[in-house]
């Protein structure tokens, strides 16, 4: 057996302790890296000249309280003239306690019905909570026109909310206004927010806004009306936001402060 000398066992303490220490630092940066609070980005999908994809932002708890897609500035030259356009866009796995199943954006160079409102060149921002093949049966003819007319319990309607007539859409469903959004107040139509229905349901949130308005790099944040009773299947944003990010020459539009019931 080998014996130490104290002045050669203090040494060895000393160098013990260090060890420690210079370990317990390197598992810090391990530590911080692990934290779920990040942001996470979608594949990217060519639109115009540029490109778009998802992304969801976590808090350090892992939730995920803002959803959005990234639009980078030269998606808005180059596009389609020749009609309406849907680009499919996948969420990124991180995504998935948001409830949301995928993003349509959807460009309509002539804009859509109610002449008068929104037929200016815009984009529509589908954020879906059923996946492709539910969407795909819904055809809006015979007896599936009265499940996409259907309306909601009035609880789940958000507040001010209204399911016209004539709104419904293969593959979308219906689509519930607020009369008293600018654009039904002798205003411009610059940006709005659609609640989709289907069956009762719903089952898309719907920002909207012109061309115009998002070349003029905006950088908004508008609350979202809300109903009395959630659906528990996704989370509901209690605003959206329209920003112009300088530095990466990109636009971002955001579902915020997502809460789920």
């Amino acid at each position: 057996m080998i014996r130490l000398s104290p002045v050669d066992r203090g040494h060895r303490y000393v160098l013990l302790a260090l060890g420690t220490a210079l370990l317990a630092g390197c598992a810090m940066p391990h530590q911080e890296a692990s934290t779920p609070a990040r942001t996470y980005e979608g594949p990217p999908v060519a639109i115009g000249q540029g490109q778009a994809r998802t992304f969801v932002m976590l808090d350090e708890q892992g939730q995920a309280k803002t959803l959005g897609i990234r639009l980078s500035e030269a998606a808005l030259s180059g596009l389609p003239t020749d009609g309406e356009r849907e680009y499919l866009l996948s969420l990124p796995p991180q995504a998935a306690g948001t409830g949301y199943d995928h993003v349509a954006v959807d460009w309509n160079p002539h804009g859509h019905i109610p002449p008068g409102i929104y037929d200016k060149p815009h984009f529509d921002f589908h954020f879906y909570v059923i996946d492709a093949e539910q969407r795909n049966a819904i055809t809006v003819v015979g007896e599936d026109l009265e499940r996409a007319r259907k309306a909601p319990e009035p609880a789940h309607m958000p507040a001010d909310y209204v399911l016209p007539p004539g709104t419904e859409v293969p593959r979308m469903g219906a689509h519930a206004i607020d009369p008293g959004s600018d654009e039904f107040q002798e205003k411009p139509f610059t940006q709005t927010f659609i609640y989709g229905f289907y069956d009762g349901r719903t089952i898309f949130v719907e920002p909207m806004m012109t061309l115009e308005f998002l070349a003029s790099r905006p950088d908004v944040s508008t609350p979202v009306k809300q109903p009395e009773i959630h659906d528990p299947a996704f989370a509901y944003p209690t605003s959206y936001g329209v920003r112009y990010d300088t530095a990466n020459a990109q636009y971002e539009i955001t579902l915020e402060g997502l809460v789920r019931h």
